[in-house]
């Protein structure tokens, strides 16, 4: 009898365990100096456009030639605005149907601009912008089946100086499948 209990109660304490949050963020790196931004959007990244900036009186005197000055995600049919601002190179990426981002990647320097932008695809496809200068850095989720979902961070008047990402699962069926609300619930607003 006390063992029928004993395992009726063992059931009901595995039941109560806390579910896995389906979300993760990756803290931003970078010097995160400038106007905070969070990409939003309704449904799956299908796109992303990276501006470099490439900067010869910079690499001059800095050592440093190239820098991530914007970027913008598609959402379905819909592009984000362009956060940061557009540079004289820019590198683009439709995805494919079912493709989804699942690493972002690349080198900061601790005093300025996100240096170099590498995204990657669960098919295996990249894109990559900027010159692969300084510090590393490697986003991805930390549960299987995750994508991004969108990035935040800092610009200023030049470029990107901080970036983090947040992953989550996309409900492809669902209507409410916004990340707006995401980035009110992980954001914190700066004053």
């Amino acid at each position: 009898m006390f063992s029928i209990l004993g395992f009726t109660v063992f059931l009901a304490g595995c039941l109560a365990l806390p579910i896995k949050d389906p979300y993760s963020y990756s803290s931003a790196v970078g010097q995160g100096g400038g106007t905070p931004f969070a990409s939003y959007g309704e449904g799956r990244i299908t796109g992303v456009r990276v501006w470099e900036t490439n900067n010869n009186y910079y690499y001059y005197y800095y050592n440093n030639n190239a820098y991530i000055s914007g970027f913008q995600l598609r959402y379905g049919n819909t592009w984000s605005p362009v956060f940061g601002n557009e540079g004289s190179e820019k590198q683009e990426m439709e995805l494919f149907n079912d493709e989804a981002i699942v690493e972002v990647s690349g080198k900061y320097n601790p005093a300025d601009y996100i240096c170099y932008l590498v995204l990657t695809t669960n098919m295996g496809r990249t894109l990559s912008a900027g010159m692969p200068n300084h510090v590393s850095f490697n986003f991805y989720p930390a549960n299987m089946g995750n994508e991004l979902r969108l990035l935040s961070g800092r610009f200023n008047g030049a470029g990107i100086t901080s970036i983090g990402a947040h992953w989550g699962l996309v409900d492809m069926e669902g209507a409410g499948n916004r990340t707006l609300e995401t980035v009110r619930e992980t954001v914190t607003p700066i004053y």
